[in-house]
């Protein structure tokens, strides 16, 4: 008998963290940071639902920040032992981390000063970088598909994954209490789609008692492409934009996705089929993250260029300084900006997008997911206006988006890859993904033949007990947060709010109606003022 907690990545993408009892000792799958809206991210503030100092153990699938990101603080509240990934995930990890420590840092003096100013008590960082040099102190490499016994009674071995430099899925084996069984469990971690620039496809064993698989794109079937339909899909949207006489603005993650798109725009500059342009990668992250896939080019795949030209072209501009990236604010045409972060809520890709998202000539180019409540997702289901820092811009560049580039398997290569694990004795865990893309998902593996009572699409803080054959749910163990809350909340409706109400202020035909219009709100606030 063991118990199976899902800490986070329940019914959102962020956040993800199991945590496993067993008779041997309790472990850790992942420990990483909540994004999304202003409620889910307050849940980085608040306690974990478990005690961190009885944990023997953490296995890491990737660096990915919200399946990292809380490293840190695991530390700080009194985690204390090893965590385990692959070599290519410690080394990035050891200025990811850091840079997600000074984020936090920088979070918590901006908020002091604006505290500071209303008469409000001083708030605390998350974690600080000395917790984040703690942890990175904690980390140890593992090879791929080695066994490796942590402690007395628990092996585990990882297997490629497919979908960042290092990432795994966790085989994890320990004797059943009482018994003489050997309980096998599967964490898919995140899958890569078949069709990935740098890493093979995903792979793992089969037969197992519980299999906890990731559900993102469970409601979602991309085209088929192959690597070089993907590059001229990205050729064209890079011809059209620069012919609209602006600058193109990607949003992008740092680690990886960064180094996809500089690793095809290199292979399409090399073949002479884009015009005149210079390209910025502005993330310094990003550029850190690009030295670590240099040192790693040897064992990656699908790479075109040679290793010594590999992100190195004469056209790419990798941006460091803060007067670097506000140089680059002030070109105003044939620029390509990659920038950080990928979901548009923080870092230098709000100053590009303010720069240029209201020009008709620019171009704003999507390349990842966008979770619910980002800036990202706002943008890209049509807003005609956003606020960025405090600002209303509205909305006349060019919206466009390339599905093709996602790190994460669609619909049918998650099917897939569940089919080729099966059998599965005890349960499927659906996590990492929201409630439409489990419910769908889990409908296609009952035509797989699995027991729909062994399909499980656990809640936020959910507690398994999991037992021969069959896993029970013993409810939630901590109430931090509604399933309506992880996709929306009052801050989402106070942004919206604002920006219709300054599109109405700034429609009407006279300061009269305009001191009409604002009346009619304040006796609104103050008949129904609690």
């Amino acid at each position: 008998m063991a118990f199976l907690t899902f800490c986070g990545a329940a019914g959102t993408v962020t956040g993800s963290c199991s945590y496993v009892e067993t008779s041997h000792a309790n472990f850790l799958v992942d420990c990483g940071l909540f994004q999304g809206n202003k409620t889910t991210r307050l849940l980085n503030e608040g306690e974990f639902p478990f005690d961190p100092s009885e944990a023997r153990f953490l296995i890491l699938t990737h660096a990915h920040i919200d399946h990292s990101g809380l490293l840190p603080k695991l530390v700080k509240a009194g985690f204390q032992g090893p965590i385990y990934g692959t070599q290519p995930t410690v080394d990035l990890l050891q200025f990811m981390l850091p840079d997600s420590a000074y984020i936090q840092e920088s979070t918590a003096d901006r908020t002091n000063r604006d505290r500071k100013r209303r008469g409000l008590p001083a708030v605390e960082p998350v974690y600080s970088l000395e917790d984040a040099q703690q942890a990175l102190s904690q980390l140890q490499a593992i090879d791929y598909e080695q066994w490796f016994a942590p402690v007395d009674g628990i092996d585990f071995r990882l297997w490629n994954a497919g979908h960042l430099l290092g990432s795994s899925s966790a085989e994890i084996k320990f004797q059943d209490a009482g018994s003489d069984n050997t309980m096998r469990m599967l964490f898919s971690g995140d899958l890569g789609p078949e069709e990935k620039a740098f890493h093979p496809e995903p792979d793992a064993p089969e037969g197992f008692d519980y299999i906890i698989c990731e559900s993102t794109y469970g409601d979602r079937e991309r085209d088929d492409y192959t690597l070089e339909q993907r590059r001229a899909a990205l050729q064209k949207e890079l011809v059209e934009g620069l012919a609209r006489g602006g600058n193109i603005v990607i949003p992008s993650f740092a680690v990886e996705r960064s180094q996809e798109l500089l690793h095809d725009i290199g292979v399409l500059l090399e073949q002479g089929v884009l015009p005149d342009a210079h390209i910025y990668l502005d993330s310094p992250l990003a550029r850190k993250a690009t030295e670590v896939f240099i040192r790693h080019a040897g064992a990656m795949e699908d790479v075109e260029l040679a290793q010594e030209d590999l992100f190195r072209h004469e056209r790419f501009h990798i941006v460091q300084s803060v007067d670097e990236s506000k140089d680059v604010n002030r070109v105003r045409r044939g620029a390509i900006i990659i920038s950080a972060s990928g979901m548009c809520n923080a870092g230098r890709i709000k100053h590009h997008l303010k720069n240029n998202i209201w020009r008709d000539d620019c171009t704003v180019l999507f390349v990842g997911y966008q979770s619910p409540g980002t800036l990202g997702h706002i943008i890209s289901n049509g807003a005609e206006q956003v606020r960025i820092h405090g600002r209303h811009c509205m909305v006349r560049a060019a919206i466009r988006s390339i599905g093709n580039y996602s790190a994460h398997a669609d619909q049918s290569e998650l099917l897939q890859w569940i089919k080729e694990r099966l059998p599965v004795v005890g349960g499927l865990f659906l996590n990492h993904g929201d409630d439409d893309a489990r419910s769908v998902l889990s409908a296609l593996i009952e035509e797989l033949g699995v027991d729909p009572a062994k399909i499980h699409a656990p809640q936020f803080d959910e507690r398994f007990e999991l037992v021969a054959g069959s896993a029970q749910s013993k409810g939630r163990v901590a109430d931090r947060v509604s399933a309506e809350q992880l996709n929306t909340d009052w801050n989402q409706d106070y942004a919206a709010f604002m920006l219709q109400l300054a599109k109405r202020l700034d429609d009407s035909s006279s300061d009269q109606n305009r001191s009409e219009l604002l009346s009619q709100l304040a006796n609104v606030l103050t008949a129904n003022g609690e």
